[in-house]
């Protein structure tokens, strides 16, 4: 599987560009991730906050997580902006009838395919040799583009879960 995505990061936005990440709870197909790609830039482009424009971008990243990035050089995202894309998510979330907020869902490259994992059952994952130290696991909190960059797709052991899973080296 081909995981790179930084290259198709807007250059020109500030590496501190606010980044929010809502991973769906299924594979988008062709049709429907471009009726995404549609759905996002027309949301991008009369994004506002308090009235000015909120300069962003917005992509879906290997048909399964909507990626929205706001450059808070010339105008911060405020609560209304930042209520706004929650309704536009939402919006894909019922017109695709998916899930787009389970935080308790998290995702992971296995066999080259992007895999969900409930939280509840990753101990047992491990145990079964389903993924281990080295599996690339999708860290979706991450907050800004340098994170995004340099932090989204990492080994497990190098995640936020490796000290809750007890993972070794």
């Amino acid at each position: 599987m081909n995981t790179e995505y930084r290259h198709l990061l807007p250059a020109d936005f500030p590496d501190e560009s606010k980044v929010w990440i809502y991973q769906s709870s299924r594979l988008f197909s062709i049709g429907e991730a471009l009726e995404i790609e549609s759905v996002l830039e027309h949301f991008v482009s009369g994004w506002t906050s308090h009235g000015h424009p909120v300069r962003g971008f917005a992509t879906l990243f290997f048909g399964r997580f909507l990626v929205l990035m706001a450059d808070e050089s010339s105008a911060g995202v405020s609560g209304c902006s930042t209520d706004a894309s929650v309704r536009m998510v939402k919006e894909v979330e019922n017109r695709f009838r998916v899930s787009m907020f389970d935080r308790q869902s998290l995702a992971f490259i296995v066999k080259d395919k992007v895999e969900l994992l409930p939280m509840g059952q990753l101990e047992y994952a491990m145990r079964q040799g389903f993924i281990g130290p080295d599996t690339p696991y999708f860290d979706n909190l991450v907050q800004t583009k340098r994170e995004l960059m340099d932090r989204w797709i990492v080994p497990l052991r190098d995640s936020w879960l490796s000290n809750r899973l007890k993972v070794g080296s």
